[in-house]
């Protein structure tokens, strides 16, 4: 398989003055009125369509009758073989940002997602020859990679224990992969990807009402367990000190009823209501 092959073409400023001269030969042969005038404007004009100029971080792919002759991948005004069919590349870093697309992550959930890719041409001749048309092919096989990446992952490790990293929690090992396997995918195309990411995630419309309720379910059951945590301590502590310090003495009963009075008071929602017991603890 063909690679890309640097080639250093001669100076267009030393052939302008060669066809500057050639003109003028033309202009006293015209004038002179001799019949090899012809040939001579014939050679001026193939002569400059050989001249060629490549402008900074961009690149000429030569073809001479169908066989790939080289690159020209420095800037500067050069003259070629008048023969050659020259096509230009740019070589200048180019950003794609995908639209969002839906997809199934790892455990079925329809998801949207869109991805940042920075990438530029490396190789000029798998750019050009390898693949129909690069920009496309890049386009196409991000797209893949895409896909391939989500179905991989679950959106949140809620939706499954088992996994280890999510789309939303695992964002920097995820970008890693999603890099590696664009790279893979379009390195054929000679291109260099510098930076994948993701931009967009989210639930798709149909689902993502009833997610966001149960992420606020898992929200308010992680917080009541703060809660009632803390409410326990708080009622140890206090049975603790009352008994330390002596001033009530309290049997199962009394201990009981306390426990349950203070945990109430302690992880309701709303503030307690005093009650005024004018008897004793038992009426």
């Amino acid at each position: 398989m063909k690679t890309e092959k640097i080639l250093k073409p001669q100076s267009g400023y030393l052939h302008l003055l060669v066809s500057l001269a050639l003109l003028a030969g033309t202009i006293y042969i015209f004038i002179q009125k001799n019949p090899i005038g012809i040939a001579s404007l014939i050679l001026w004009g193939i002569h400059i369509v050989g001249f060629m100029v490549v402008n900074p971080n961009k690149a000429a792919v030569l073809v001479l009758f169908g066989a790939y002759k080289g690159s020209v991948t420095t800037n500067g005004f050069y003259w070629t073989n008048p023969f050659f069919v020259k096509s230009k590349i740019s070589l200048r870093a180019a950003n794609l940002e995908s639209k969002p697309i839906k997809v199934n992550d790892k455990i079925g959930n329809p998801i949207m997602i869109s991805v940042v890719l920075v990438w530029k041409v490396k190789d000029t001749f798998k750019a050009k020859f390898d693949v129909n048309d690069f920009e496309e092919f890049v386009h196409i096989q991000s797209e893949t990679a895409v896909r391939k990446l989500a179905s991989a992952y679950p959106y949140d490790t809620f939706d499954d224990q088992e996994a280890d990293i999510s789309l939303r929690s695992g964002l920097e090992d995820i970008n890693h992969e999603l890099e590696t396997e664009m790279q893979q995918r379009l390195s054929m195309a000679g291109i260099e990807v510098i930076e994948a990411r993701i931009n967009h995630l989210a639930y798709a419309s149909e689902i993502a009402g009833a997610m966001l309720q149960r992420q606020q379910a898992t929200a308010i059951i992680a917080a009541r367990q703060k809660i009632v945590e803390g409410a326990v301590g708080m009622v140890d502590t206090a049975l603790e000190m009352l008994s330390n310090k002596e001033i009530v003495e309290l049997d199962a009963e009394k201990r009981a009823s306390m426990v349950s009075n203070l945990m109430v008071v302690l992880c309701g929602d709303k503030n307690a209501q005093p009650v005024v017991n004018a008897g004793t603890l038992y009426s």
